[in-house]
C-alpha cells in the first residue's frame, strides 16, 4: 500500500495541500486563494482564521480528492510564508489581531529608532539580519503596543506569539504544542543564529516578553500529531519556505545557490556550519538544523516579484493572467526603454530601503501595454542580478549555476532572461513545486522514508537547462539602465 506525506504550504496569497508519494513525486493538490487586507498605507494584513479554515479545507480536500484515508499519511510537513506574525490567547486560542504580513512597513519607524540608537550592529551580529519592517520583532511589539490589554497580558504569561507555522501547529494540535523550527525562528529579530536560542538582550530592546516565545525545534522531527484530519498524522518537519525550497532544490553543499520566484523573490546560498555576517548587506539566516547539526545560509530578500505581474492585472487590467505574460513579453522586439523598479512595498537586499516606492521609468508615446509587462518580468532578472553579485562577493567566487522555482518560472522567457542578465546557467526542476517538496523531505526524513540529505539528493532531477546566450556588450547596457532606474526611486526616498 502506497505511503504519502503530505505538505502544508501556507503561503502569502494561497494556502495549499500537497500529497506525495514516497518516491517523492506529487500525487495530488488543493489550492484555495488568500485575501489581503491594506489598512493604511504600507499596512498588510491577514485574517489568521482564514489561514486555519483553509488549511483544513485543503487538507481534508486533497485527501478526499485522491479517496486517500489519513491513517495512509505518515506524516505532514508544514511550510510557511515566514516573517508573518500571529499573537493569540493561550487559553482561548482567540487571536488578538489580524496577522501582520511580512511585506508590512507599519514598524518601519520603530526600526529607525533602533537603529538611532546604534543598535543594528549588535541585531546583525546576533541573528545576521539587519534592522527592517520585515521581520517579526518590531511587529510583536507593534502588537502590544497597540492592542488594549495585550502587554500586561503577554507579561503575565497569557498570550502566545507564534509566525504561521507555530500558529497552525498549534491549531492542529489542538493547542497541545507551541513550537517552531529553527529556520522561522531565525527570522524574528529575536533569535541568536550562533548560541541558538532565544536573546534577552535583543528582547529587551524590542520590549518582547520571553514567556510570550514558542519552544524552536530542529527541522525535522516531532512536532506533535494532529487528530483533525481523521486519523492521527505525525507532524514530522518544519521550514519557513525559503529554507524549504532550498532543501526541495537539494542545496546542501556550499556554495549551491536557489533562487525562488513568488510574490517576492529570495535566493539562498548555503554556506555550511560556519556563521558568517555578509559584507554585502544580506542576510545571514539558518538553511536548516538537521539532528542538532546548523548550516547556514546566505540570503538575498526581494520584496516583489510576482506581485508585480498581479499588480498588471489586478491593478492596471492590462492582461488576464500570468500566463499571457510571455507571449507579452516576446511580442515587443526589446523593453523600449521602459525599467519597471517593483518597489511596491520598499526595496529589499541589497538597498533596504522601506521608504522606496515602485516607478516605471523611460515611458514614451511609443510605449505599450506590452513594454509594462515585459519591463515587470525583467526587473526579476535585474533583481537578481543585484543578489547574485553581492552573493559572489561574499563568497569570493563567482556562482555556477542557480536553481529556480516558483510559479514565475514556468515562463521559458523569464528563465533565459535572468540567465542572460546573471551570466549564470539557469536550472529548472523536473518539480518546481520544491517548496512544499522541501516540507514533504523533511516530515519523510522523520518518517523513516527518506533516510539522508544524500539520499534526497540523489531523487533531484532538472527538467531544463537556460544556458548563458546573450553578449556582455549586450548585458552591460541593460543592467546600466536598471542601476539608474534604482538610483531614481532612491533619490526620491
Amino acid at each position: 500500500m502506497t505511503r504519502y506525506i503530505m505538505a502544508i504550504d501556507q503561503g502569502t496569497t494561497s494556502t495549499r495541500a500537497i500529497l506525495f508519494d514516497e518516491a517523492g513525486k506529487i500525487r495530488g493538490i488543493s489550492q484555495k486563494e488568500l485575501p489581503l487586507f491594506y489598512p493604511d498605507n504600507g499596512w498588510v494584513e491577514q485574517n489568521p482564521e482564514d489561514i486555519w479554515e483553509d488549511t483544513l479545507y485543503v487538507c481534508r480536500a486533497v485527501l478526499n480528492q485522491l479517496s486517500v484515508n489519513a491513517i495512509d499519511v505518515a506524516a505532514i510537513g508544514i511550510t510557511n510564508q515566514r516573517e508573518t506574525t500571529v499573537v493569540w490567547d493561550r487559553e482561548t486560542g482567540e487571536v488578538l489581531y489580524n496577522a501582520i504580513v511580512w511585506q508590512d512597513r507599519r514598524t518601519a519607524g520603530i526600526c529607525d529608532a533602533l537603529r538611532a540608537a546604534g543598535h543594528e550592529d549588535l541585531f546583525t551580529q546576533k541573528t545576521g539580519l539587519l534592522l527592517d519592517a520585515y521581520f517579526s520583532g518590531t511587529k510583536v511589539q507593534w502588537i502590544l503596543d497597540n492592542v488594549e490589554g495585550a502587554r500586561e497580558k503577554a507579561e503575565a504569561g497569557k498570550l502566545a506569539f507564534g509566525t504561521i507555522d507555530c500558529f497552525l501547529l498549534w491549531r492542529l494540535t489542538g493547542g497541545r504544542v507551541h513550537a517552531t523550527d529553527i529556520t522561522n525562528a531565525s527570522r524574528t529579530l529575536m533569535y541568536n543564529i550562533v548560541t541558538q536560542d532565544w536573546d534577552d538582550e535583543l528582547l529587551a530592546l524590542l520590549r518582547v516578553p520571553r514567556r510570550l516565545l514558542p519552544e524552536v525545534r530542529d527541522n525535522s522531527g516531532d512536532f506533535g500529531r494532529t487528530d483533525m484530519l481523521g486519523a492521527p498524522i505525525a507532524i514530522g518537519g518544519m521550514a519557513g519556505d525559503q529554507q524549504a525550497a532550498l532543501i526541495g532544490q537539494a542545496c546542501f553543499k556550499p556554495g549551491m545557490v536557489k533562487s525562488t520566484y513568488g510574490t517576492g523573490c529570495f535566493a539562498l546560498m548555503n554556506i555550511g556550519s560556519e556563521f558568517r555576517p555578509s559584507k554585502n548587506r544580506l542576510l545571514t539566516t539558518v538553511a536548516y538544523r538537521l539532528g542538532g547539526d546548523v548550516c547556514y545560509a546566505l540570503e538575498g530578500s526581494i520584496f516583489v516579484a510576482g506581485a508585480a505581474i498581479q499588480w498588471l492585472r489586478d491593478g492596471l487590467g492590462i492582461l488576464k493572467s500570468a500566463g499571457e505574460t510571455e507571449a507579452m513579453a516576446t511580442s515587443v522586439e526589446n523593453n523600449g526603454g521602459v525599467y519597471m523598479v517593483p518597489a511596491f512595498t520598499g526595496l529589499g537586499a541589497p538597498y533596504w530601503n522601506p521608504h522606496a516606492r515602485a516607478a516605471i521609468t523611460g515611458l514614451t508615446r511609443g510605449a505599450s501595454a506590452a513594454h509594462l509587462v515585459r519591463a515587470g518580468l525583467e526587473a526579476q532578472a535585474y533583481q537578481t542580478e543585484d543578489l547574485m553579485r553581492a552573493m559572489a562577493e561574499d563568497a569570493g567566487k563567482k556562482l555556477t549555476e542557480i536553481r529556480v522555482d516558483g510559479g514565475m518560472v514556468k515562463n521559458n522567457w523569464v528563465c533565459q532572461f535572468i540567465a542572460d542578465i546573471t551570466a549564470t546557467p539557469v536550472l529548472r526542476p523536473a518539480i518546481i513545486e520544491t517548496t512544499a517538496l522541501g516540507a514533504a523531505y523533511l516530515a519523510g526524513l522523520h518518517a523513516g522514508i527518506f533516510k539522508s540529505v544524500d539520499d534526497i539528493a540523489a531523487r533531484w532531477q532538472h527538467e531544463r537547462t537556460f544556458d548563458v546566450q546573450m553578449p556582455a556588450d549586450a548585458r552591460a547596457p541593460l543592467y546600466a539602465g536598471w542601476q539608474k532606474a534604482v538610483g531614481q526611486v532612491l533619490a526620491g526616498t
